[in-house]
């Protein structure tokens, strides 16, 4: 089995769609259906691990020049979009880490980039 990344982008903007930032309620019944997914997922074996990333504000970037380190704050490199979460699922082949990233995707209305780790063995 290989394992693969589905991380989650989100864009500048609050919403899905540009719009305003959903509802209490709204963001409540989604993070249902990401709990219930994430059942799923845990339930046939592809859930490895996952995480919620902060705002990019919160950010600190690290670039190494001319052997000195310099680190600054804030949103990392310069993006519209920002890796906002992501999953690393165990899957048998593309076609069921694209399932998973599908259902993902319908939930949190976001894009997902699926790839698969390196395999060093290869």
């Amino acid at each position: 089995m290989t394992q693969y990344l589905l991380s989650v982008h989100t864009g500048v903007e609050s919403g899905a769609d540009g719009g305003p930032p959903p509802s209490e309620a709204a963001a409540q019944a989604q993070y249902q259906e990401i709990l219930a997914l994430e059942e799923d997922m845990k339930a046939a074996g592809a859930w490895l691990f996952s995480g919620r990333l902060t705002e990019p504000d919160l950010a600190t970037v690290v670039r190494v020049a001319a052997g000195d380190v310099l680190t600054t704050d804030g949103p990392f490199v310069e993006s519209k979009e920002h890796l906002a979460g992501f999953y690393i699922v165990e899957a048998d082949d593309l076609d069921a880490a694209l399932g998973w990233a599908s259902r993902t995707a319908a939930i949190v209305g976001k894009p997902i980039e699926v790839r698969p780790f390196w395999d060093s063995r290869a």
